[in-house]
């Protein structure tokens, strides 16, 4: 599986931490986001709490660049670029899909899966999240 994904936003569309840990909290994700995160600020490893347990991944803030085919024409003008990559740790992976959920979710993202060149659907990211949360 692949351990990178990319949400594409409208830069006045990219959430605080409030409302960012608010859509969280709405779709039922008992993940809790570090006061570290800042838009356009976090750059690295951003902590985070699944029920209570470390669950953090990296994050980077950038401009969108050298779109594919199949991004290209999703992209709709979005010009921020959230990239996100976790370890082996499956609380990391849950932590970055349930964020990237929420992105979409609430925030207008469109969420791309390098490795395969694949946008991934919010059902798709919810079924992933609530299935990694399940193994958990």
């Amino acid at each position: 599986m692949a351990r990178a994904q990319t949400a594409y936003l409208n830069r006045a569309e990219v959430p605080a931490r409030k409302a960012l840990q608010s859509a969280l909290n709405e779709l039922g994700f008992k993940l809790t986001l570090d006061d570290a995160y800042a838009p356009f600020e976090t750059k690295g490893y951003l902590p985070c709490t699944y029920d209570g347990e470390d669950a953090g991944f990296d994050l980077r803030f950038g401009e969108v660049e050298s779109p594919t085919d199949i991004l290209s024409a999703a992209l709709d003008g979005r010009d921020v670029a959230m990239k996100f990559r976790w370890g082996g740790d499956p609380r990391e992976q849950f932590a970055a899909i349930a964020v990237c959920a929420a992105l979409a979710d609430k925030f207008g993202a469109i969420i791309h899966e390098p490795e395969q060149d694949k946008l991934l659907t919010l059902d798709e990211l919810h079924a992933t999240a609530r299935k990694l949360a399940a193994s958990l």
